[in-house]
């Protein structure tokens, strides 16, 4: 069976003899559109504008279809701490162009954290049990994509795989293939947007903040140097890999960590989500002021937005889901916020 590369140049060519319907306008074999995709990211990525700009331009040179053709589509690298929006964005990429958040082929490299881990990626090697087979944790179909439809593959948390899992992938980045270690079969990734995200270096980047959020430096009213957080971590990030590996990223990104004042733009979006999931029940939730400061209040940073879902969570959903069994004629609902604990109140309109 061709490569879908090889499918892609076929049908290039044939799309370039076929008479255009419109000569002044791009045609492009990717169906989908950048601006509908970002609009999408805009609204659910919170404090990223310079990641989204980045991932705006990756996505025009793959909708204009100009970048080299041995090479995967794009390979991104996102660097940041935790819950600031680096696997969302990989997640709300599969939800615009395929309409399905799950549409991607997801490695946790946590879990291939020993070297014979490599096995799992590139198959076991001949005379091992499962050679023959060519098994690989890779969801090839999600891998290669069509050729309307770009594949997209995350490795998240890079950081924690062993080096020889990381070697493994050299080739990939490079030629955008994967001989697996049978030798029976290969995978392409010449169609794919690679993205690959990292926690390294932030710890380090916290504790120098925070280093002038407390103690004498605070009294002395100091502030970081510029750029010194960014290039904490770009040295935690050379000391971890190796030049060959971050010689063949295209972008490495930086996302930002969330600050307090970021906290009702993330308040609002998981609150859309509830109000989603809400309205396939036919049912519709408001929180005021008062009870969005509760929910806000005590916010801890190191955690990002996953800190604030996980209020939502724990303290939102449970009232919200007791009022409705108590009262399942309720259709809207309102919550309000006390000194301490929040409110539900609801109604049945209509």
């Amino acid at each position: 069976m061709p490569f879908i590369n090889d499918l892609v140049e076929h049908n290039r060519g044939q799309l370039a003899e076929a008479p255009s319907p419109a000569a002044d306008r791009l045609q492009s074999r990717f169906l989908f559109e950048p601006a509908q995709v970002m609009t999408l990211l805009r609204e659910r990525i919170v404090g990223q504008e310079a990641a989204l700009a980045a991932v705006e331009s990756l996505l025009a040179v793959v909708k204009a279809d100009i970048g080299e053709r041995e090479r995967p589509l794009s390979v991104i690298l996102f660097m940041g701490p935790t819950g600031v929006g680096k696997t969302e964005i990989v997640r709300l990429l599969a939800q615009a162009i395929h309409g399905k958040a799950d549409a991607f082929c997801r490695i946790d490299m946590n879990t291939l954290a020993q070297e014979h881990y490599a096995a799992a990626l590139t198959g076991a090697p001949p005379g091992y049990v499962g050679s023959k087979e060519g098994t690989t944790l890779f969801d090839i179909e999600a891998i290669q994509g069509s050729f309307s439809w770009p594949g997209i593959v995350l490795f998240d948390e890079l950081e924690k795989a062993s080096r020889e899992v990381i070697r493994s992938l050299l080739n990939v980045l490079d030629s955008g293939q994967m001989v697996l270690s049978s030798g029976s079969r290969r995978i392409d990734f010449r169609n794919s947007l690679i993205f690959m995200t990292s926690n390294i270096g932030a710890q380090e980047a916290w504790h120098y903040r925070a280093g002038f959020e407390r103690g004498w430096r605070r009294w002395l009213r100091l502030q970081p140097r510029p750029g010194r957080e960014k290039a904490i971590v770009e040295a935690a990030l050379h000391r971890h890999f190796e030049p060959e590996f971050l010689n063949r990223i295209d972008r490495l990104l930086a996302f930002e960590r969330l600050g307090g004042e970021r906290l009702p733009d993330l308040l609002a979006i998981e609150l859309d989500k509830l109000n989603q999931r809400l309205g396939r029940h036919g049912r519709q939730l408001e929180v005021d002021d008062a009870a969005a400061a509760l929910l806000c209040a005590g916010h801890d940073r190191r955690f990002g937005a996953r800190d604030l879902a996980r209020r939502v969570r724990t303290q939102l959903e449970p009232k919200v889901a007791e009022y409705l069994l108590r009262n399942p004629q309720a259709n809207r609902l309102r919550v309000r916020g006390g000194t301490r604990a929040l409110c539900v109140e609801g109604e049945r309109v209509g």
